[in-house]
């Protein structure tokens, strides 16, 4: 299995909306809104690094008013 979370900086006010479409996606265990530099932060339960990569490139970076994201993967 390989963890990650992925930090996001969202169009202002988007931040619940795009909270509900994280939420079906199944391998998303749970989003956060944050305060600072990033507005949400999501832990992702994948089977295998290049799953992960396709549901980063693939399903949340291509979500309306996701601006940048940040993927910070789980060692140990």
């Amino acid at each position: 299995m390989t963890v990650a979370f992925v930090l996001m900086s969202v169009k202002s006010g988007s931040d619940r909306d795009i909270m509900e479409k994280l939420s079906v996606i199944k391998e998303v265990e749970a989003s956060y809104e944050i305060y600072g530099v990033y507005d949400i932060i999501t832990k992702i339960r994948a089977r295998s690094v290049e799953e992960l990569k396709e549901i980063v490139m693939n399903r949340i970076r291509k979500l309306e008013d996701v601006h940048t994201t940040l993927t910070l993967m789980v060692i140990e």
